[in-house]
């Protein structure tokens, strides 16, 4: 139990810092303890020697940090694992146009949140003393979706996305590793059952039949972001016009009827971007691409990406 500086109310910390986290707009936050990940270590060395990364060869860097806290925050003694809503149901106005990822809809949410993070930190060291410890949006090597299924946001579904039975799966996650013991929650149970709509619907056949595992080369999101050479000709027309990551797996999940508008300014899409018409994404120019992705995640492709995933997807 921790004192309340300012009342006469004293309160779990775990609790208080929740609320902490919800006044920053965080949906959810989950503790566990800071330790080596066996499991997941031999989950993903097998996932690296199957080739599932492609060309991204930074995922076989930092094993050791990957799957040990105490290698980036020495002394580390809690994971702490917050959920980030981003779900709009707005859609672009034209059904033939190129898609954009809802996620890549705003502002870069590496930037947003890890502003947010370091926020929620400094709250702690004002009431909780000196806590050393670092804030991780997505941007380290650190596994996010298996630290935030150890401390009990959700469980990793069929398509490796974080899915909560009460938000889905259209969430951020962010990570503060620090050197607080704070007693860690329960793993939930997994809930997909047999229900295999994002195996069915995925149209590159990424995910495995038996689901839980994603070959990362043959995933839209790798082919239209990470993918720098050309995308192989065998994709052509198994694209669905998604130029910049994909939804397809979260938009079919059954979980994801329980997802709510997100409530953060930053992650509003520029009318310009949902109302753009299949012709005027064909005929998109650098000076239209950096001001309509200003501080936007979609600036990772440059305009030379976004513009062969354009022409790609508009060939038949």
């Amino acid at each position: 139990m921790i004192p309340i500086p300012g009342n006469q109310i004293t309160m779990d910390t775990k609790t208080q810092i929740r609320i902490w986290a919800k006044e920053l707009g965080f949906q959810s936050v989950g503790f566990a303890k800071a330790e080596f990940m066996e499991p997941e270590a031999r989950r993903l060395e097998s996932w690296l020697n199957q080739g599932h990364h492609g060309t991204m060869s930074y995922m076989e860097r930092h094993f050791d940090k990957r799957v040990d806290p105490t290698k980036l925050v020495p002394g580390a003694q809690t994971v702490m694992s917050l959920s980030y809503n981003y779900y709009t149901a707005n859609q672009p106005t034209d059904p033939d146009a190129p898609k954009v990822s809802t996620y890549a809809y705003g502002q870069d949410y590496h930037q947003v949140i890890k502003d947010k993070l370091f926020l929620l930190l400094y709250k702690m060291r004002q009431h909780l003393g000196n806590i050393e410890g670092r804030c991780f949006v997505d941007s380290a090597p650190v596994l996010e979706r298996d630290w935030a299924q150890r401390s009990g946001l959700g469980w990793i579904g069929k398509h490796t996305l974080l899915l909560s039975k009460k938000k889905g799966s259209y969430f951020f996650l962010a990570e503060l590793i620090i050197d607080l013991k704070i007693d860690p929650d329960a793993p939930v149970q997994d809930h997909c059952g047999h229900c295999t709509r994002c195996i069915d619907a995925c149209p590159t056949d990424a995910i495995s039949p038996s689901g839980y595992i994603v070959d990362g080369s043959k995933c839209i999101a790798y082919l239209t972001i990470e993918l720098k050479e050309d995308i192989p000709s065998s994709y052509r027309g198994k694209m669905n016009n998604w130029i910049f990551g994909c939804d397809i797996c979260q938009e079919v999940c059954p979980w994801n009827r329980f997802a709510t508008p997100h409530q953060e300014p930053a992650f509003e899409p520029k009318d310009e971007l949902l109302e753009k018409s299949q012709s005027e994404w064909l005929d998109i120019t650098e000076d239209v691409f950096n001001r309509l992705f200003e501080k936007s995640a979609v600036k990772r492709t440059k305009f030379s990406g976004l513009k062969r995933n354009i022409e790609f997807v508009s060939r038949k």
